[in-house]
């Protein structure tokens, strides 16, 4: 299946995508939606004949999962970037977190702080989580993932390498699109390991490109890591990296200054189509 958080009359509805329709679900989000024991089963069931729709052509799609209790993400995960980067692979992964006030939807526009001077773009694989687990392991982690979706990591980098701490170059307001749909592990190639071209572009410059066979630590691996951790809930995000490609990687470096078209996309998921704000538009 693929889901969506659909913006309808002021409000958001959970919604499947049925042909160039969506058909809504009965729950307000995904978030809700993904919070029933038996959410796979009771989306699959709603009858497209029955229930409410809504064309997929005009649709107003809201961040995938609009109040995920915890949004983590992973830095480091591409092989090829970690090279471009200049380090070491690392032993473990590298994580830090994005907030729900971060999220944006899929054609939103993406607000470019006035305070920096280095706003990047990162493309990125995100796990979204269908079940409570902490401490998982194999099988147990692999049920956990309720599907995946696109994001896009912008980055603050002045901000990020201020200190060691990547944190305060990742956590800008209005700065992270995602969505438009969850899609199940059973419609993917590799299912809850997919292998998938993800590619981001600037203004139709293609700027990164590559496959989520690429990852040093699979989707998998990081529920059974971060669950370690801390409890993973339903509709929590874990963002899986990056590929090579960034802006500050580039040589001359090159960012994004405002009013550039950013489209973000992954094979058998979606694309994210999103304007750059200037300072102070958004």
């Amino acid at each position: 299946m693929k889901l969506a958080t659909l913006r309808v009359n002021g409000s958001t509805r959970a919604v499947r995508l049925d042909g160039d329709r969506l058909i809504d679900l009965g729950a307000p989000d995904l978030g809700e939606l993904l919070s029933q024991d038996d959410w796979a089963a009771d989306a699959a069931a709603v009858d497209a004949g029955a229930a409410t729709t809504y064309p997929v052509e005009s649709a107003d799609f809201a961040p995938v999962v609009p109040r995920p209790s915890k949004v983590v993400c992973v830095g480091l995960n591409y092989k090829n970037h970690i090279q471009e980067m200049g380090r070491d692979l690392p032993q473990y992964p590298t994580l830090f977190a994005k907030f729900a006030d971060c999220l944006l939807g899929a054609a939103d526009d993406i607000a470019r702080p006035e305070e920096t001077a280095e706003f990047d773009w990162e493309v990125e694989l995100a796990v979204v989580i269908g079940k409570p687990v902490r401490r998982a392991k194999g099988a147990e982690a692999e049920a956990a993932i309720a599907g995946f979706t696109v994001l896009n990591d912008i980055t603050c980098r002045d901000w990020q390498f201020r200190t060691r701490e990547w944190l305060q170059g990742k956590m800008w307001d209005s700065s992270t699109p995602v969505g438009p749909y969850l899609v199940t592990p059973d419609e993917l190639p590799g299912g809850v390991r997919p292998e998938l071209e993800v590619t981001l572009s600037v203004d139709g410059e293609v700027m990164q490109h590559d496959n989520t066979g690429d990852l040093l630590f699979d989707p998998v691996a990081l529920v059974e890591y971060v669950s370690t951790i801390v409890r993973l809930n339903p509709g929590d995000i874990i963002a899986t990296g990056t590929p090579g490609g960034v802006g500050h990687a580039r040589t001359p470096k090159r960012y994004l200054t405002g009013g550039e078209r950013v489209v973000t996309e992954i094979q058998g998921i979606g694309r994210l189509e999103n304007t750059v704000a200037k300072d102070g538009e958004a």
